[in-house]
């Protein structure tokens, strides 16, 4: 199953990803990184942030930028920051822990991106960093599907 699935929009935990597992369906999330939203570098004034596809991305500026999203994405900075680490793998090691997962769809444009996803292999969450990366999440309308 490839579906919408990433710390700001888990809304696929509640039907679709118990029913994959049951099922033996795996999961391969699109967006785990939020389309950059949990890169760490998006601006809640303005809609902006410091690279061009934060500027420029109006589907994801659809997708992601309720205020809970921007809790979300500031505790994955805070996770990072005390482990010495990019907010993109922290983003990338929850959804790789979640129960069904079998690989993410990165998205890789450069390579750096990938570096940082290998990276993301070594992180292990601890439970209370997990409780403080999910805890400020609210649910959303059904989104990102056609």
């Amino acid at each position: 199953m490839q579906n919408h699935y990433n710390l700001v929009y888990r809304e696929e935990e509640r039907e679709m990803n118990p029913l994959c597992r049951a099922e033996g369906i795996g999961l391969i999330p699109w967006s785990p990184l939020a389309r950059g939203f949990l890169a760490g570098n998006r601006k809640a004034e303005g809609k902006t942030g410091e690279t061009m596809r934060a500027k420029s991305d109006e589907f994801a500026q659809s997708l992601y930028f309720q205020p809970e999203d921007f809790a979300v994405a500031e505790r994955v900075k805070q996770v990072a920051a005390k482990r010495g680490v990019k907010p993109i793998q922290v983003a990338l090691a929850w959804v790789g822990t979640r129960p069904g997962v079998t690989a993410p769809i990165i998205g890789a444009t450069k390579p750096g991106h990938l570096a940082d996803a290998f990276g993301a292999l070594k992180i292990t969450l601890e439970a209370e960093e997990v409780k403080t990366l999910e805890e400020p999440y609210r649910p959303h309308k059904v989104l990102g599907h056609g």
